[in-house]
């Protein structure tokens, strides 16, 4: 029977190993995981690294079934530390990775960092496990920490809970300022659901929206836009006002949804990391492929500003038709 570690009880910014993978295997089941949550073949390349804590993976917004935030226990992220998709159909969400304390432990910064390991065969274990049984029409279904979230993080956490606000103060996932700040938005938000159900809509506060404001338009035959860009570029986020008149009621442009915290970043320019055409969808395991190729920009993720200070960060897909070019000699 594998018996875990205490806890870490690890912050933001704190210095760790990774375990070797020999350290890392005796710690999951059958299937490749502990406590249902998957150890991914990209993961190995980690193996032996000093990392930093970026964020302390203590809840996670649901993005499969939309419950809302889930509890997730003894999980960090690290800096830098994003799947690559390697073993997974080369899909390009890049997701910041999982990490449960018992592959990790402390490192002192004095320390000499110990030698990298060599170069190991693939573990048929990872590998087998890194799909799912194919669908009913043959399709390839992939495995992965995104598509098994709900079962590693099976208890949902209630905005009301508290303790999920101390722990991101004391774990150094946001500041006192930014958790209120989240509450403020939270509770808006919560208010204009509200409102949609019980007042009449000469009472509502613009339209019901929640902070963000954003907002399709009906019946709109969403337009595209081909700008063909590369990575390196220098592009700048148009206004929320025209991004919006490019989504339909959904708030979507062909099928790709523009959010509040995307909209968040309106008005900055980034440069292009790369260019997007396949991502695995969380809740088939199936690999999409896209008609309408997206981007995604430097520096940019989900903040979780209006989601509680999730900690998970997504990478946003942007929309060409979302962007325009940048002149860096003007």
């Amino acid at each position: 029977m594998i018996t875990n570690p205490p806890s870490l009880n690890l912050r933001v910014g704190e210095l760790v190993e990774v375990l070797s993978e020999d350290e890392i295997l005796a710690t999951l089941d059958e299937k490749g995981e502990l406590e249902s949550l998957p150890f991914m073949p990209e993961m190995r390349r980690f193996c032996g690294q000093r990392l930093t804590v970026h964020k302390v993976a203590n809840k996670l917004c649901d993005t499969i079934s939309r419950s809302g935030m889930r509890k997730m226990d003894n999980a960090v992220h690290l800096t830098g530390a994003r799947c690559d998709g390697s073993a997974h159909g080369g899909c390009q969400t890049a997701c910041s990775m999982y990490w449960k304390e018992a592959w990790l432990r402390r490192a002192d910064p004095g320390e000499p960092a110990p030698p990298a390991e060599s170069p190991r065969r693939s573990l048929p274990i990872l590998e087998i496990n890194a799909r799912k049984e194919p669908g009913e029409d043959g399709e390839e279904r992939y495995s992965c920490q995104a598509t098994e979230l709900l079962r590693a993080a099976p208890t949902c956490l209630p905005f009301k809970d508290l303790s999920q606000y101390v722990a991101d103060v004391r774990s150094g996932n946001a500041g006192f300022f930014a958790v209120l700040k989240s509450l403020f938005f939270g509770l808006f938000n919560r208010y204009q659901s509200f409102s949609k159900k019980v007042l009449p809509e000469a009472l509502w506060i613009r339209g019901g929206m929640h902070w963000g404001w954003v907002r399709g338009l009906a019946g709109r035959k969403t337009p595209t836009a081909t700008l063909d860009l590369k990575p390196g570029e220098l592009v700048r986020i148009k206004p929320r006002t025209e991004i919006i008149k490019t989504l339909n009621d959904d708030r979507l442009n062909r099928g790709m949804g523009f959010e509040e915290e995307m909209a968040r970043h309106c008005g900055k320019t980034a440069r292009v990391v790369s260019r997007v055409d396949r991502c695995i969808d969380e809740k088939t395991g199936r690999m999409a492929t896209m008609k309408t190729p997206c981007v995604t920009l430097e520096d940019l993720v989900c903040d979780g500003v209006y989601n509680v200070n999730c900690p998970r960060e997504f990478i946003p897909f942007w929309r060409e038709l979302w962007l325009e070019r940048v002149d860096e000699l003007a």
